[in-house]
């Protein structure tokens, strides 16, 4: 199973990718939880914040980066 998330972006910052390797979002650490960010692309390659296939969990809160957790709600694995 590949990882989807990359921790590398920076500090503070994890981005999430769905299981076909497509960027949906990042989680941001906010106030003491992780808090994700939905994005999507528009139809030139630009970054639309707030889109894409996992807007409605856009602010959705996580006290740890759990990628069993997050696969489950996110793409009902």
């Amino acid at each position: 199973m590949t990882s989807i998330l990359h921790t590398s972006v920076n500090k503070g910052v994890c981005a999430l990718y769905s299981p076909a390797g497509l960027h949906v979002g990042n989680f941001k650490w906010v106030a003491g939880q992780w808090k994700f960010k939905a994005v999507g692309y528009g139809p030139d390659g630009q970054v639309m914040p707030g889109h894409g296939p996992l807007t409605q969990w856009h602010n959705t809160c996580f006290d740890r980066l759990d990628e069993a957790l997050i696969r489950a709600r996110f793409f009902e694995e």
